[in-house]
């Protein structure tokens, strides 16, 4: 079992803990970004983080607490609040922005959530952008001695989640009491567990908030709440062949992600990765040494 702990980087003005990817472990199945999000008291007017651009993946975005404006080329925008699930995917490009709604400005709002980005099987890479929203209230919840469980993609203990993702994965809330435990599967694939709040033990080890507990394809694994514990479960199958990670692009093939650089410095606006309705910036190319 590897254990990796958050690293502390500022996204739009918003503390977050960088997990994946990792230099011992880039992926798990075929998570190959997860952010924690916060928690955070937000000020003035909040997130702010400007039209971005994606190829290659789909961003998956989870809020335990406060709410995101969520903005995209495809001419999408609307709320996402506790519970739903944004699942946007890129394929051969999209654009968007994520930003606090604008009748929380100048207010004190708090924000806590979780990012994953999802890379995409080679077949799917190239497939046209898309965006679906799943209410709080699609998502289906599961309760077993101790906790309970929210399936936020894929499916786990007989729950199927509403989110349509193109290669096997799963993806779930677990909140569990104290001296309550969970079996992650060998069967199941890749798994990881990410403590959110409180501590667990796995194979006699201790996981604390903000760290996230690798399982070994070998063995199955229990993970035991030492207090009330907020997790987060990712996995699947591995994909089929190596990615690569620049900025805000993922690619089977580098010369994707270049000629993605390209394409977003050249026209940012109105080009391959198109308009968002309502945005007035962008944010700039990073410079060659500054990429993920």
């Amino acid at each position: 079992m590897l254990l990796i702990a958050a690293r502390r980087r500022d996204v739009g003005g918003l503390p977050v803990g960088r997990v994946l990817p990792h230099f011992r472990r880039r992926m798990v199945g075929p998570f190959i970004f997860f952010d924690h999000i916060g928690p955070a008291t937000l000020f003035d007017t909040g997130l702010e983080v400007g039209p971005h651009p994606h190829i290659g993946l789909a961003t998956v975005t989870y809020l335990f607490e406060g709410r995101i404006i969520h903005r995209d080329s495809l001419g999408n925008a609307l709320e996402i609040g506790p519970g739903a699930v944004n699942w946007m995917t890129a394929g051969r490009g999209i654009s968007h922005s994520e930003r606090t709604p604008q009748a929380l400005h100048h207010t004190q709002s708090r924000l806590h959530g979780v990012q994953m980005w999802v890379a995409l099987p080679r077949a799917n890479e190239q497939d046209p952008p898309s965006f679906v929203h799943h209410k709080a209230a699609d998502i289906p919840e599961v309760a077993f001695k101790g906790g309970r469980a929210r399936v936020i993609a894929g499916s786990l203990w007989g729950a199927v989640s509403p989110v349509k993702a193109v290669h096997p994965l799963f993806c779930a809330e677990l909140r569990l009491d104290a001296g309550a435990g969970v079996r992650l599967e060998r069967s199941w694939g890749e798994r990881a567990l990410f403590v959110v709040e409180g501590a667990v033990t796995i194979a006699g080890a201790t996981v604390k908030a903000g760290e996230m507990a690798v399982a070994d394809d070998a063995t199955d694994l229990v993970a035991e709440a030492l207090a009330p514990a907020l997790l987060m479960l990712v996995g699947g199958a591995p994909l089929e062949a190596e990615r690569f990670i620049w900025w805000n692009f993922v690619a089977s093939d580098r010369a994707l992600i270049e000629q993605a650089k390209h394409d977003w410095q050249t026209a940012p606006v109105g080009g391959r990765f198109g308009t968002i309705a309502g945005e007035n910036d962008t944010i700039a190319l990073p410079d060659q040494h500054n990429g993920r």
